[in-house]
């Protein structure tokens, strides 16, 4: 896999039915290794080893509804009052992040009204905080606070 601008993480790979998957930790199992896969299992890991996130506040590939259709989060991280606190939505390294991502999780923020937004492709990453219905950039991401 691809070397991403995210810190390595202790990775558990195995071969299931010819084609390589990788470990969940949120999940607890293994899931098919895609590029999209790689970026979201170093995204997890990056919240919990460095920034404090507790793995029992993840979900991760959730369903959600927007305008009648049905979608799916990459990873959302809920607060200690269970309401959604940080939304990712994760693409592989070879997409662009760009307008058509960032109007993707705006969509998504609709539904769920996380206070943060978190996009990334493994080498670029942005994070918003939702304030009063202000969006304002983020220079890095929120550290857990319990």
């Amino acid at each position: 896999m691809e070397s991403l601008n995210l810190p390595p993480f202790a990775h558990k790979v195995k071969d299931l039915n010819g084609k390589p998957h990788i470990y969940d930790l949120i999940r607890r199992k293994y899931i098919m290794l895609t590029p999209e896969e790689w970026v979201r299992q170093h995204f997890i890991h990056l919240l919990i080893d460095h920034y404090q996130y507790p793995k029992s506040l993840f979900a991760v590939e959730t369903g959600l509804f927007y305008n009648k259709l049905a979608k799916r989060s990459d990873i959302m991280v809920l607060g200690t009052d269970g309401k959604p606190h940080l939304l990712v939505e994760c693409k592989s390294p070879d997409v662009k992040i760009s307008q058509g991502t960032f109007a993707q999780i705006a969509r998504y923020n609709f539904t769920l009204r996380p206070l943060y937004l978190a996009l990334t492709n493994g080498l670029t990453h942005y994070c918003f905080k939702i304030k009063d219905g202000q969006i304002s950039y983020l220079d890095d991401f929120p550290v857990f606070v319990r």
